[in-house]
C-alpha cells in the first residue's frame, strides 16, 4: 500500500486531505486518491493504514529528506543538545547541526523544518486511519473491537508524535505554539497559539486501554502508552502525583507489546546488543530490518552516520562516518568515589577527570628483529610510533615514538621498554582510577575492547580527533560477529544500516522516573529502591567489559548502592545523575534538563568546561545557553506555508 507524502505544512496538518476550494467536497477526507474507498475501508485497508501511521515512529521515510534531521533516537535533539555528545565527524559534515550543539540555531534551519514535516507525517497518518476506521465499521467491514483497537492504537501515537512536537517547541510556561492537528482539523481553524496540553493527555489515556499483549512488538499496548502518558504528566505539568501509579503499575506489571514481561535485562551491555533488541529490559524497541528489499531504508536510516571512523572491514560501520561522539564531560561522570558518583561535577577537577589520548597517534604493535633483511615491518624511522606492553601490566597500552632510524640505519631491534635512548615514552593508557562499568557500554575508548572488533585503537577510530576529540559512540554498534545477518548487505558508504532498533522505552528508564516522581513530591524512599535496583544491575561483574582473555576487568570497575539519601536534594542530585550514567547517549538528556528546569544552568557549566578541551575552541567557539534555549525556533517554512496560521515562539 502507498502512502504519499505530502512536505506542504497545511496538506501535512490536515490529515492528508485533499483541498478543492470551490467544491463541496472541500472536507472529504481520501487516502489521497490512490486506492477504491472499498478497498481502504476493509479490515486489510485499515490496517495498512495503521501500519503506516506506524511506520513514521522512527522519524524516517523514504521521501522525507535524510532522516537524520528527523529520527526519533534523539541523538541531535536529545544527546547533542544536552552535551553529552558533540556532532563529531568534521566541521563541515552535515553542518546544520553545528548551529544546534552552538545553541545558535535560528528559524531557518532546515534540520528543525525536517523534523516539523516528519512529526505532522505521522500525525496525519493516524488521523487517516481514524478516520478510515469508523468509515469501516459503519459499512459493517470491521467489528467494533477491531474499530476500538485501531483507533486508540491511532490516538495513542497522535499523542506521541504532538508531545515530540510539544517537547521541541512549546512554551514552557503556556504549553503554546504547537499545533494540535485531528482528524476534524481544518486549515480555517488551523492554530499553533492554544495550550494542546489536554489534547495530547486525552489522546495518550486512549492508549491505556489497549490490551497488553498486542501480539506484535512493534505495536503500542497498555504498559507503552502507561509510560508516555506519564512522561506528558511530568514534562508538561510537572504532575509527579499523577504519573507515580502509571510507572508503579508498569513497574509490577508491565509488558512489551508481545506480552513478554518487562524487567532489567542481567548484564547492563546486553541491553545494547542486536540479539537482545526485545528482551526483557524493552518495553519498546523501534523496529528495524535489513535485507527486505527497502535499500536500508527500515534499517535504521536515521542513525547510519553514528559509528567509528576508520576502515572497511576494521571498524563497524565500514569506516563511516564518525558521528556523534560522547563528550569528555559525559565520559568523566562515570568517576566513582567508593563506588558512588560525584554529585558535586568534582569529576571535572584535574586529577580526577580521566585520561584522553588526544593527539597520540594510532599505531601497530613494536616488532622485534625477525632477521628477515626483506620485511621491513620491524624496522623504525625517527618520528614513527608503536604500541608496547609491559608484562607486569599486559593490558595498558604504552605508546612510544622512535627517536632514532634512517633509511640506512634503520631502529630495529631496540625494545621500547628498555631503550629510552631509542624511544620516547609519549603516552601510557591508565584504568587505574575508580569509574563505573557502565561507562565502557557507553562510549569507545582507546585500549578498551570494543564489542568483538578488538580494542579501540584511539585516532585512527576518529575522523578528526582535533574537531571532536578521542572518543566513539557505542550503544547502537553491532558486533563484527553479526555483520551482514543484522547488517544490509551490499557496497554502500556505511555498513551501519542495521536491525538494532532504538530502546525507545527500557524498564530501567521507569524505574528512574518513578524514582523522581517519589523524591518529587515526596513519598516512598525519595526512589531509593528504584534507584538502587538499576545500580545493582550495572554492578553484576559478569556484565563488566573485559579483556581478550575474557576475565580480567577492562578498566577498574567500582560500583556500590546508595546506603540512603539524607534528604530530598541529596535524592534528586542521585536521581538526575543516575539518569545521566544509565541512560546516557540514548537521546534523553536535553528533555530531562527541560523537565528539570535545568537548561541554561547545567548546560553552561558543561559547555565551559568543554571549551577547555584541546577541540573545545573549534567546536564550541563562544556559544552559550540563554533562557530561550529551552526548545527551538519553529521553522520558518512553515509559518510561511501556512500563510501566516503559525506564529513563532520566540
Amino acid at each position: 500500500m502507498q502512502i504519499t507524502k505530502y512536505i506542504s505544512a497545511i496538506a501535512i496538518m490536515t490529515g492528508l486531505i485533499l483541498i478543492h476550494s470551490c467544491q463541496d467536497d472541500f472536507l472529504e477526507i481520501r487516502p489521497n486518491g490512490l486506492l477504491d474507498d472499498a478497498v481502504v475501508s476493509s479490515y486489510e485497508g485499515v490496517e495498512g493504514l495503521s501500519i503506516g501511521a506506524y511506520s513514521m515512529i522512527d522519524g524516517v521515510a523514504s521521501n522525507l529528506y535524510s532522516g537524520w534531521a528527523s529520527t526519533t533516537s534523539g541523538w541531535i535533539y536529545g544527546s547533542i543538545r544536552g552535551m553529552e555528545a558533540n556532532k563529531g565527524s568534521d566541521s563541515w559534515d552535515l553542518r546544520d547541526i553545528n548551529p544546534i550543539q552552538t545553541f545558535s540555531e535560528t528559524a531557518m534551519n532546515p534540520y528543525l523544518d525536517e523534523k516539523w514535516i516528519a512529526v505532522y507525517e505521522g500525525i496525519s497518518r493516524c488521523n487517516l486511519t481514524i478516520s478510515t476506521a469508523r468509515e469501516a465499521r459503519k459499512k459493517g467491514n470491521i467489528t467494533a473491537d477491531q474499530e476500538t483497537s485501531f483507533i486508540n492504537q491511532a490516538k495513542v501515537l497522535r499523542g506521541f508524535y504532538h508531545f515530540e512536537a510539544w517537547r521541541l517547541w512549546a512554551d514552557r510556561n503556556t504549553g503554546a505554539f504547537v499545533a494540535y492537528v485531528d482528524e476534524h482539523t481544518t486549515p480555517v481553524i488551523l492554530t499553533n497559539t492554544e495550550d494542546i496540553r489536554p489534547n495530547i493527555i486525552e489522546d495518550l489515556t486512549a492508549g491505556t486501554q489497549l490490551p497488553d499483549n498486542m501480539g506484535k512488538v512493534g505495536r503500542f499496548n497498555k504498559s507503552v502508552s502507561q509510560v508516555l502518558l506519564a512522561k506528558a504528566l511530568m514534562q508538561m505539568y510537572g504532575d509527579y502525583a499523577n504519573a507515580l501509579p502509571l510507572l508503579a503499575d508498569v513497574e509490577a506489571n508491565g509488558t512489551n507489546p508481545a506480552g513478554q514481561k518487562a524487567g532489567l535485562e542481567i548484564r547492563y551491555g546486553d541491553i545494547f546488543d542486536i540479539e537482545y533488541r526485545n528482551g526483557i529490559e524493552s518495553i519498546y524497541t523501534v523496529q528495524t530490518s535489513v535485507n527486505d528489499g527497502s535499500g536500508g531504508w527500515n534499517g535504521g536510516w536515521g542513525e547510519v552516520l553514528n559509528f567509528p571512523s576508520g576502515q572497511w572491514g576494521k571498524t563497524p560501520g565500514g569506516g563511516c562516518c564518525g558521528f556523534f561522539q560522547p563528550t569528555q564531560e559525559f565520559v568523566n561522570s562515570f568517576r566513582t568515589s567508593g563506588g558512588l558518583p560525584m554529585p558535586d561535577h568534582s569529576y571535572n577537577d584535574a586529577g580526577e577527570e580521566l585520561l584522553r589520548d588526544q593527539g597520540i597517534p594510532a599505531c601497530d604493535i613494536w616488532e622485534d628483529d625477525n632477521g628477515n633483511p626483506s620485511d621491513k615491518s620491524d624496522e623504525y624511522l625517527v618520528g614513527e610510533v608503536v604500541t608496547m606492553y609491559d608484562p607486569a601490566e599486559p593490558y595498558s597500552d604504552r605508546i612510544y615514538r622512535s627517536l632514532t632510524g634512517t633509511d640506512t640505519l634503520p631502529n630495529i631491534g631496540n625494545n621500547p621498554l628498555t631503550s629510552p635512548a631509542a624511544w620516547q615514552l609519549l603516552w601510557v593508557e591508565d584504568n587505574s582510577p575508580e569509574v563505573d562499568p557502565r561507562l565502557d557500554w557507553s562510549v569507545g575508548r582507546r585500549g578498551i575492547p570494543y564489542w568483538d572488533w578488538g580494542n579501540h585503537t584511539g585516532m585512527d577510530w576518529i575522523r578528526e580527533q582535533s574537531y571532536a576529540g578521542p572518543y566513539s559512540p557505542k550503544k547502537q554498534v553491532y558486533k563484527k560477529s553479526q555483520e551482514r545477518t543484522y547488517t544490509e548487505v551490499g557496497y554502500y558508504y556505511t555498513q551501519g544500516w542495521t536491525a538494532n532498533g532504538y530502546r525507545m522505552i527500557r524498564y530501567a528508564d521507569v524505574l528512574l522516573l518513578k524514582a523522581e516522581c517519589e523524591a518529587m513530591i515526596p513519598a516512598d524512599d525519595w526512589g531509593l529502591g528504584e534507584v538502587n535496583a538499576v545500580r545493582k544491575r550495572a554492578a553484576n561483574p559478569d556484565g563488566f567489559v573485559k579483556e581478550a582473555d575474557g576475565t580480567t576487568y577492562a578498566a577498574n570497575y567500582v560500583i556500590s548502592t546508595y546506603p540512603a539519601f539524607a534528604d530530598q536534594t541529596a535524592a534528586l542530585k542521585a536521581i538526575k545523575l543516575e539518569r545521566k550514567l544509565e541512560m546516557g547517549q540514548e537521546g534523553h538528556r536535553y528533555y530531562d534538563l527541560q523537565r528539570w528546569g535545568d537548561v541554561p544552568m547545567e548546560l553552561n557549566r558543561i559547555l565551559e568546561y568543554e571549551k577547555t578541551m584541546e577541540w573545545g575552541t573549534i567546536l564550541y567557539g563562544d556559544a552559550t545557553v540563554g533562557s530561550e534555549d529551552v526548545n527551538f525556533p519553529i521553522p520558518q517554512r512553515q509559518i510561511d506555508e501556512s500563510n501566516g496560521k503559525l506564529l513563532q515562539n520566540r
